[in-house]
């Protein structure tokens, strides 16, 4: 589900020029600070700031805030944020400007020595969460979900069904909860049942994952306690332990700590599939999803720049129990 209305879901732009200003001082050059400008300059913030709303019309009900200027891995250029924002919606529009202030590129940067996919890879933490497929395996898949999503329980229902079937050996996925608490108000408690329930039994977790997703048009915030004690009996589950974890939100910090990695990641919508650090955002359909894990494969049979062999320290999930 969508955070932020579609008007504020940008494309990238390439490069756009601004209105010239005097080139800058040598000084200014060493010193690694944005020089002082004559005229317009995209260094400005209320320059940037309406150069930006009308490049990407926004009106006055969107709030528009231009963010210090850092260091760029571009050589010639600052990194400059701009945020847009609705109440609690808000999106981060990245620019390099040049260092005269004279032009601005939208865009990513690349280096050819490096996966292209590496900072998310980098960002992306997969230690202590639930998972299932194979340790090791060469293609490794991060999934971000809100357990009252629509499109979220359609695309965990393709995972479930089709991905240990088409690949037993050579995919691991990892899931991460990322309930989006403005539209959907049972979507967080449910993440935390779940936890509580992972840190009982990591394997009753993926049975837990299963049903509610399918029982999603039945759940309420009310009932929600109700029904995961009903869900829980006959399973090696300790329901008074489960009720009280769901009581205290005792598990709340391990469902905090994906949100802020998803944040950090700057994700606004879910689900969120990173497929060896590649993002892919919105539902898929299976057979889109199975040509990205096959060419991956491949790859990976000569590069080794992404998977668990090349990126991840295995841990066990919980002490005692392997992976699942």
């Amino acid at each position: 589900m969508k955070v932020m209305p579609r008007k504020l879901l940008l494309p990238f732009l390439l490069a756009a020029c601004l209105i010239p200003a005097p080139a800058q001082k040598a000084a200014s050059e060493k010193s690694g600070q944005p020089p002082a400008q004559a005229g317009k300059s995209a260094l400005d913030k209320a320059t940037m700031e309406a150069y930006a709303r009308h490049l990407y019309v926004m009106g006055p009900a969107v709030k528009v805030e231009v963010l210090d200027p850092k260091p760029s891995v571009l050589p010639g250029f600052f990194d400059v944020v701009v945020r847009a924002s609705m109440g609690n919606q808000s999106q981060d529009l990245p620019f390099y400007v040049s260092r005269d202030g004279r032009k601005i590129v939208r865009g990513e940067v690349f280096d050819v020595a490096e996966n292209p996919f590496s900072r998310d890879l980098a960002l992306l933490k997969t230690d202590g969460e639930p998972s299932f497929g194979t340790p090791g395996a060469p293609v490794v898949l991060v999934e971000f979900s809100d357990y009252q999503c629509p499109f979220c329980a359609e695309e965990a229902k393709m995972l479930r069904t089709n991905l240990l079937s088409a690949y037993p050996k050579q995919v691991r996925l990892y899931f991460k909860d990322f309930p989006i608490e403005q539209i959907h108000p049972w979507a967080k408690p449910a993440a935390i049942a779940g936890r509580c329930v992972f840190r009982q039994n990591a394997e009753a977790y993926w049975d837990y994952h299963d049903w509610i997703y399918a029982q999603q048009a039945s759940i309420t915030p009310e009932n929600l306690k109700s029904r995961v004690l009903e869900w829980a009996k006959g399973k090696e589950i300790d329901a008074l332990q489960l009720g009280r974890c769901i009581d205290t939100r005792a598990a709340e910090a391990d469902v905090d700590r994906n949100i802020a990695e998803a944040r950090v990641l700057k994700l606004n919508s879910t689900p969120t599939l990173f497929v060896n650090g590649r993002r892919l955002v919105g539902r898929l359909d299976w057979p889109t999803l199975r040509s990205i894990i096959d060419f991956e494969i491949e790859y990976q049979k000569t590069t080794r720049n992404a998977g668990e062999e090349a990126c991840c320290e295995l841990k066990p999930l919980l002490p005692g129990v392997a992976g699942q």
